[in-house]
This record gives structure tokens, sequence and C-alpha cells, in this order.
């Protein structure tokens, strides 16, 4: 895939080799392949980067990941209704164009920060460096990343997240986390969305569907819900609110949790034949 979308250069890095860029200059041989290991490398510096800031203020970091259209926005549009009293939430939302997830989020009086990649198919951790910079961290207590909609590449960058979370909707078919293992090795929890239609699409299995994450050696939970009947919210709600009690036992223990990269997704970013050149500039909105 990423010979075809480029995405291992985004806005977010593209300075590194631009322009007198520190890595603009391959000098000595260098290849390609080590140009792009280098960028890996420069990402996960600022992930870390990222996620000592998440720490210093007790502020859970999740990355929501999954194709487009699964139910991404509506899950935080329901979380929020019923926890915004009870904790602080903020939003990064990651779309190649427009805001309008942003402005759903806005609308429920949580701050949301829209960055638009342009072509870029994911977000990086300097994107993410960024945008959490717009936010007050020692106001929050939750920070959800929504990032950009596809199977594929979210789940090789480490954005400074604490755990993953892979969608998956009943519209797309059980099989999808056989077909996309990258992406689903990489989850913490499975969330099983849109189950309301269940009803009108019968070839969906949601055995099926925990069976082929299964098969992939994850032991993470499957959760079924409909964030518009908020079927299974409850269940997904007490999770949440788990994992923030953990990650602030954890800070209080001077620890802190990484994400599941996956090594083989790595390996695909590293190893391409030729980076595309990426012209957009990232943009944040508020």
């Amino acid at each position: 895939m990423c010979d075809t979308c480029g995405c291992n250069i985004t806005p977010g890095n593209q300075h590194l080799i631009k322009n007198g860029g520190k890595m603009s200059r391959a000098g000595n041989g260098q290849s390609t392949i080590t140009v792009l290991k280098n960028l890996m490398n420069e990402n996960d510096y600022v992930a870390s980067h990222n996620r000592k800031h998440f720490d210093q203020h007790k502020v859970l970091a999740i990355n929501l990941m999954s194709s487009p259209g699964s139910g991404k926005t509506s899950l935080l549009e329901a979380t929020i209704l019923h926890l915004k009293k009870q904790f602080k939430i903020a939003v990064i939302e990651g779309d190649l164009e427009t805001e309008n997830d942003a402005e759903r989020i806005r609308k429920h009086g949580v701050t949301a920060i829209q960055i638009t990649t342009g072509s870029a198919c994911h977000l990086d951790a300097h994107m993410v460096h960024d945008a959490l910079h717009k936010l007050e961290l020692k106001n929050l207590d939750i920070i959800f990343i929504e990032n950009v909609g596809n199977l594929v590449c979210p789940a090789s960058f480490d954005l400074g997240q604490h755990l993953n979370i892979t969608l998956l909707s009943v519209t797309e078919g059980d099989d999808k986390p056989s077909k996309y293992p990258v992406m689903f090795r990489a989850a913490d929890l499975m969330l099983l969305t849109k189950t309301d239609l269940l009803d009108v699409i019968d070839d969906f299995k949601t055995d099926t569907a925990t069976k082929n994450l299964r098969q992939l050696a994850s032991s993470a939970p499957v959760i079924e819900l409909s964030s518009r009947r908020e079927t299974g919210l409850d269940q997904w709600l007490a999770w949440l609110s788990q994992q923030l009690e953990a990650q602030q036992l954890r800070v209080s223990q001077g620890q802190t949790l990484k994400p599941a990269i996956q090594a083989d997704g790595r390996q695909l970013h590293s190893e391409v034949s030729s980076p595309r050149r990426l012209t957009p500039n990232v943009h944040f909105k508020k």
C-alpha cells in the first residue's frame, strides 16, 4: 500500500526531508530504505515524548482505528454524552479533508482539534504532538485520537497513545480480522459496532468475527454495541473507566504503557521502493 499512497512521508514529518531538514540529504550512499527507517525512528522518538506529556498529566490517550464509516465519531458522541460530567474529555480528529467530525464533537461541549492530513492515510506522532500542545492537558482525563479511516497503516505508527481500539462494523464483514491481521493484532479492544443492523445483515456472525480475531493469537476483549440504540454501551463505558483507573495507578508508580505497534507493519513501511512526495501542509483547527 505504501508504494501507492506514500504514507511514510506525511505533512507532519516532511520537514525532516525537505528544504535542509536533517534527513534531506541521504549522503554516503544511504538508501531510501535507510531514510524511511530513520523517519520511523524519529516518529517513535516524538511518540515517546507525547506519552510523557500524557503521563505527566495522568491523561489516558486512546487511538481509535477502523475503516471509514465504522462509527468512530458516533461512538465518541455517545461516550461524551454519558461521561462528560464524570470525566474531562478531548478529541483529536484525523481526516484527509474537512472538519465535519470535529464539529460534531464540539456540539457536545468538548474540545476537538482537527488535523487534515491531505493525502496521508494515517496520523503520525508529529501531527499529534502539534495538536496536544493546543490542549490544556492538566484539565483532561481522557484524550481520544480518532485516526484516519484505514484498516492498514494506522496500526504501524506509535502516536504516543497508551491503547489501541479497533472498530469493526457489522456492515463490513466478519472476515476482516483475517484479511487485515496487522490492524487487529494491534487492538487492545475490538468493538463490533452498528449491531442494531444485525437483523437486516444476516451474513455477519459476531462469533465468527471473534473467532477470526482469536486466530491471530489475540486475547483482546470484544464488545458488541450500537451507539444509536446504546446497547452494549454500559460494557464499553465500564471498560473505559477501568482503563483510566489503571492509567492513574501506573503513573503513580512511575510506569507507562506502550501500544502494540506491529513489527510486520513497521517492516512494510520501511521497505518500500520509493517514498512519494507529499505537498499539502497539515492544518490544525479548533
